[in-house]
């Protein structure tokens, strides 16, 4: 099944910034890629921060969730903003790093829900695709010869 087209551009929109500003670090000369690479790691940390956020909603919306799950959705979604945070303040190679781990962590947890509760069927499917570009993304940005 798909997402409604509307999903689909944003979450698809949503990784342009990702693709670009890893491209251009991978590519650019040497001078140039400190401060593209610091767009990446602070993009990286706001849009980690909203894919933790989702989980607020979900405890708070989802029916048949028992009490625990809903204070495992509540803790759990403010833990990529706090990785987030701790990524824009640490060294590039750290920052992308703990980023590529946030949205592994993310990816695991949509996964896990969507097993335990009535998520759209797309929902899944689209969050592996656009979690793995934004860690690809990142790896790009981990892996660009300024860094190495």
């Amino acid at each position: 099944m798909r997402p409604p087209a509307l999903v689909a551009a944003l979450g698809y929109g949503g990784l342009i910034p990702f693709v670009g500003l890893a491209g251009f670090v991978m590519f650019a000369p040497a001078d140039a890629t400190a401060f593209a690479r610091g767009l990446l790691i602070a993009y990286g940390a706001v849009i980690l921060s909203f894919v933790g956020a989702l989980h607020w909603g979900f405890a708070m919306t989802l029916p048949g969730l028992d009490r625990a799950r809903k204070n495992r959705g509540y803790v759990w979604s403010v833990i990529p903003a706090l990785m987030g945070f701790l990524a824009i303040a640490m060294d590039s190679a750290l920052s992308l790093s703990l980023l590529i781990v946030g949205f592994a962590l993310a990816y695991w947890q949509d996964a896990d829900l969507a097993n335990r509760a009535s998520l759209p069927l797309w929902y899944p499917r689209l969050r592996a695709w656009l979690s793995t570009i934004a860690c690809l993304s990142l790896v790009c940005g981990l892996l660009a010869p300024a860094l190495v």
